[in-house]
């Protein structure tokens, strides 16, 4: 709101939201006829109906006891200031919980106002209904124990001051020599270039030799008992997406595990109307507990998690995204998996994919790029005993583990990231699952952007917080860690952001032959940019391929041929990331779903089609 329109809104609709409360509690005072009470421990007046005093804490009797040297309670001074006492109390209390139950996700709502139909403890908004309920719990979310590790700040003081020393040495170098200079970070490029093919291919082999993938067979997953299994939490956030909550609750429902130890979490924003609205037609079962999500910033998924990690009552808990259709068997495997011998592993991650990955090359594209990243460079690193970057859904963790470690940093938009590289730096370690979450595949190039820059954001943020105390780092990652985590976490962005210079140098050099950029390239240096133009992309087309290879699905192995384009719009997303960690590092770009066309909508309501 302008500063204008700020001045021209009357004063009652500025203040409404703080005097509702107020009125509703004095009108119930006064309505009532209630008398004062006062502390037995510090006299203070407390309103009727309170249990223990707000000022001391002092259980409130039914007589209240008289100040020595005071006027009686009988007298007409003292009923005054009892009234003028209540009305303050009054005010000061309903107004103050108003503003705490915004602040800690609780809805405010008197009793005589919420619904009677039957809800979990767990939740704060009816599922029948949508209306609140009045004996929800206060929701302090989950959160991080050091801000050292968030990325509330995108730099540190220190990193900032390193980063000056870096630019002004090479500002002084370009003028003093710009040719050096500029050959210098040629030739440092060309050694992250080098230094990540090499890594990538490592994994890449590695995996396809021998996949370091944690399998459960069917009959293992089922012959576990259902009194034996355990309460499962499961985190669903939801922002705007009215179109795809009722496939949502149909793939829950088609979960196999004991419904009733099943603790659904559907995480809706406190603003998010229509997704409230579809929820309530869709008619969630008894086992899913709506929860709206307070809208203080920052306006992040892993904030919501967070708030729904602190109601969880499972011993373990996963994420799904609302568009995600999970293997009916995994929450069994994962049970299965975690009975077995090992010890240090707290978190197993599904395998990705897409159920709409032939809509269209895109869709393609991003399918075979999930088959690598979950088949055979994720397993590559537990196989290497390297930091596991988590992905987005599908992860599931020890719950008691993921509160000792503060959930998820709501501020780092690919919190997923983050909290592997925290799983391992606190000395646990993460497994890669045979089990397979479908998602929807982004079909459109201005979502698909979105997401990319989102995601290689995230991983600038968290590349940026690890390494504030690089010596602690090396120290709790080990060598092989450490390289591991700037290969491929830190890497991943950067070779997206410096692909374009040396493609604009390359044709250059076809074009016109320009002596310039045979100045750049010496003969050490060429010789070794033409290995990474060469044999470092063949490489990088072939893996593609080869993963699409192992889907046994053939139109996926055609797109990846056209691969390179698909670099050019990663290029695109990663300046895109560069530039939002700079002027909005924590802003959750909303990426749409339901572009796939399995749902239409009917008179308003979500029908799958």
């Amino acid at each position: 709101m302008t500063a204008g329109a700020l001045r021209r809104t009357p004063p009652s609709r500025l203040f409404a939201p703080l005097l509702r409360p107020v009125r509703l509690t004095l009108g119930k005072l006064f309505a009532s006829g209630a008398e004062s009470t006062r502390c037995p421990g510090c006299h203070f007046l407390v309103l009727p109906g309170w249990a223990i005093c707000r000022h001391c804490g002092s259980p409130v009797g039914s007589t209240p006891r008289q100040r020595v040297g005071g006027a009686s309670n009988g007298s007409p001074l003292e009923k005054l200031r009892a009234q003028a006492s209540v009305v303050h109390l009054a005010i000061r209390s309903a107004t103050w919980r108003s503003v705490g139950n915004q602040r800690l996700g609780r809805p405010s709502v008197e009793a005589d106002e919420a619904c009677l139909h039957p809800h979990s403890a767990g939740a704060n908004f009816c599922r029948y209904c949508g209306a609140p309920l009045a004996g929800s719990r206060w929701v302090r979310p989950i959160r991080l124990g050091s801000r050292d590790l968030s990325a509330s700040r995108t730099v540190t003081p220190r990193q900032l001051a390193a980063a000056r020393v870096v630019v002004i040495a090479f500002l002084l170098a370009l003028a003093l020599n710009p040719l050096s200079a500029v050959i210098l970070f040629v030739a440092l490029a060309t050694l992250l270039y080098l230094a990540v093919f090499v890594y990538r291919i490592r994994l890449f082999w590695g995996s396809l030799a021998d996949p370091a993938i944690v399998a459960v067979p069917d009959e293992e997953a089922r012959s576990i008992a259902d009194d034996s299994l355990p309460v499962y939490s499961l985190l669903v956030p939801a922002y705007r997406e009215p179109e795809v909550i009722a496939k949502l609750l149909e793939e829950l429902d088609r979960i196999e595990y004991p419904k009733d130890r099943l603790d659904v979490k559907l995480l809706l924003e406190e603003d998010d109307a229509e997704t409230a609205a579809a929820t309530v037609r869709a008619r969630p079962k008894a086992y899913v507990d709506v929860i709206r999500v307070p809208n203080w910033p920052p306006r992040t998924k892993p904030k919501a998690c967070n708030i729904g990690l602190a109601q969880a009552r499972g011993e373990f808990v996963t994420i799904y995204d609302v568009e995600d259709r999970p293997e009916p068997l995994q929450l069994r495997r994962v049970v299965a998996a975690f009975r077995r011998e090992m010890p240090r592993v707290v978190c197993f991650q599904a395998k990705l994919s897409y159920y709409n990955g032939d809509q269209n090359l895109l869709t393609r594209w991003f399918t075979g790029e999930y088959a690598m990243w979950f088949g055979q460079l994720l397993p590559g690193l537990v196989a290497r005993d390297a930091p596991v970057p988590l992905g987005g859904t599908s992860n599931h963790f020890r719950r008691e583990t993921l509160v000792r470690l503060g959930g998820w940093d709501a501020f780092n938009v690919t919190e997923d990231a983050d909290l592997g590289i925290r799983l391992y730096r606190a000395g646990h370690r993460t497994a890669v699952l045979e089990s397979e979450t479908l998602e929807e595949a982004n079909s459109d190039f201005i979502n698909w952007v979105k997401q990319r820059s989102r995601w290689y954001k995230g991983y600038l943020q968290t590349w940026l917080v690890h390494m504030r105390h690089p010596r602690q780092l090396w120290r709790e990652l080990g060598p092989t860690g450490f390289l591991g985590f700037n290969l491929f976490l830190g890497g991943t962005p950067l070779l997206a952001l410096v692909n374009p210079v040396f493609w604009g140098l390359t044709a250059l050099w076809f074009l016109g032959h320009p002596a310039f950029v045979a100045a750049l390239f010496p003969a050490w240096l060429y010789y070794a940019g033409m290995l990474c133009l060469t044999l470092g992309n063949f490489a990088f087309l072939y893996m593609a391929m080869a993963s699409a290879a192992v889907t046994g699905r053939p139109s996926l192995v055609l797109a990846a041929i056209w691969s390179p384009l698909y670099w050019v719009m990663m290029s695109i997303a990663a300046l895109k990331a560069l530039a939002q960690l700079v002027s909005a590092p924590s802003f959750w770009e909303k990426t749409a779903h339901g572009l796939d066309g399995s749902l239409v909508r009917v008179g308003g309501s979500d029908v799958p089609g």
